[in-house]
């Protein structure tokens, strides 16, 4: 099992003859995913060279669909772009859509997602500005990389593409069902809860990491959520408890105004709900490791 990315998934890159969608569509294959083809609709009907492998290009993603039955679509499209792409994915209803690029305006983000709600909420959208979803021994959509982890029984969401893939490496001997990165913005699709659940669901993931950092209220929000749904142990990491009060750090969403948003606000919202709480990224995976060896 996994969730949203699994070894039966089918995978397009929307531009995938760009210099990006063709180097992480060649390492995606490499990793054993089933990519199907990709889109730009100037170059329709060629085929790509994958480092040896030759895949389709179409014109659309439905076209795509038909073609090849895919049911992933992984955006690699520069920011200008990025909102076209995600709604023609949409107007497609492929069922998932992994948005990779970094850039988009925040009111381009607000305007799909709203379009995805608009249409029933039939394609789920992982991102922006995030590194993809790794399935470890299934399937690798994005930009993880494919040789950190190992397949396994912990379920990782991370708003950090980094620390997603610290907390991979040094938790590899134990190995991941699932490691999502749902992006940094302040406006995104798939949220922490939405992957809690799914985790919560997923019979094959026996515990869960949730990487979250300062700004805003999403890991108080999924700190609620745990303690009304999440029976499996739950180990989190908030990053920036070292951050100045006031400013942008990193990620757009990353600001703090007085005690909210602060990573000390966070952390105490989530140990009263028990969940265990590292204060560095190294924290948290001992407290994975003990957990796990404990069970």
């Amino acid at each position: 099992m996994a969730i949203f990315l699994t070894g039966q998934s089918r995978v397009i890159v929307q531009g995938i003859t760009g210099s990006e969608g063709r180097r992480h569509g060649a390492r995606m294959l490499a990793a054993g995913t089933k990519v199907v083809g990709g889109t730009n609709p100037r170059k329709a009907g060629q085929l790509i060279d994958l480092d040896g492998s030759e895949v389709p290009v179409f014109g659309t993603v439905a076209d795509a669909m038909a073609e090849t039955g895919a049911d992933v679509s992984v955006v690699f499209v520069p920011p200008a772009g990025t909102k076209d792409a995600v709604i023609e994915a949409i107007d497609a209803r492929i069922p998932l859509v992994i948005v990779i690029t970094e850039g988009i305006p925040v009111h381009d983000t607000a305007v799909f997602w709203a379009y995805a709600c608009a249409n029933g909420n039939a394609t789920r959208i992982v991102g922006p500005n995030c590194p993809g979803i790794a399935s470890p021994g299934k399937s690798n959509a994005g930009i993880i990389p494919a040789d950190i982890t190992t397949e396994g029984r912990i379920g990782l969401v991370s708003k950090s593409g980094t620390l997603t893939y610290q907390m991979m490496y040094e938790l590899r001997d134990i190995g991941f069902s699932t490691a999502v990165g749902i992006g940094g913005d302040p406006v995104i699709g798939t949220t922490h809860i939405d992957c809690l659940r799914a985790f919560a669901d997923d019979p094959e993931t026996d515990a869960i990491v949730m990487i979250g950092e300062i700004g805003g209220d999403a890991e108080e929000r999924a700190a609620s959520f745990i303690e009304r749904n999440v029976a499996k142990p739950v180990v989190a990491y908030v990053a920036g408890f070292t951050a100045p009060e006031g400013k942008t750090m990193g990620h757009a969403g990353a600001i703090i105004s007085g005690s909210a948003g602060t990573a000390q606000a966070k952390k105490e919202a989530l140990e009263k709900v028990g969940v265990r709480v590292g204060r560095t990224p190294s924290g948290a995976a001992r407290l994975v490791r003990e957990i796990v060896q404990s069970h």
